[in-house]
């Protein structure tokens, strides 16, 4: 059954509250996934503050164009959802990326970050790169490292000198 003109419009305005508030989007092919399957990853993303939305892509492209969001929806291939990430920029990608692993009909279409659309091969790039808690570890044990290594030679030198002492002393008795 048609939507009617009242539905589409309910539609449009509510992806463009989503666009509003938005930190960056990501689309996806969900051609031949399950229900069920689709349902679980939507838990998934709202557990990670994140949000898929299906709509028609002409409503979409209305919705974008009102947000001054220029992207040709109509372009992109399959049945396209968006999924929107409200808490971080990278969450959205990491969980398509990963989800698209696990069940290999799902496919990234794209991505929309910081005003500027993003082909497959980019959001897949973003999708690999370490997380935030990562990185931030990374930069410690870099940090850490000279220290860490200036107390091993330290250590080493006494070491060498409790055994030459030790050596002496085996040999005096």
């Amino acid at each position: 059954m048609p939507l009617t003109k009242e539905q589409k419009q309910n539609i449009v305005s509510d992806l463009e509250q989503k666009i509003e508030k938005q930190k960056s989007i990501v689309f996806m092919d969900f051609t031949g996934i399950k229900v069920k399957t689709l349902a679980k990853f939507r838990e998934v993303l709202k557990e990670q503050g994140s949000e898929l939305k299906v709509a028609k892509k002409s409503l979409m492209e209305i919705a974008l164009k009102n947000k001054k969001v220029e992207l040709g929806t109509k372009e992109l291939e399959g049945e396209v959802a968006m999924v929107f990430g409200y808490d971080d920029e990278i969450t959205p990608s990491k969980l398509v990326y990963q989800f698209s692993k696990e069940n290999g009909q799902a496919k990234i279409l794209g991505g929309f970050l910081e005003n500027k659309f993003y082909q497959m091969a980019d959001v897949i790039r973003l999708a690999e790169l370490p997380s935030k808690e990562q990185l931030l570890g990374m930069l410690v044990g870099t940090l850490n490292a000279p220290a860490t290594n200036f107390v091993g030679v330290l250590s080493g030198n006494l070491r060498k000198l409790v055994i030459a002492l030790s050596n002496i002393r085996d040999q005096k008795q």
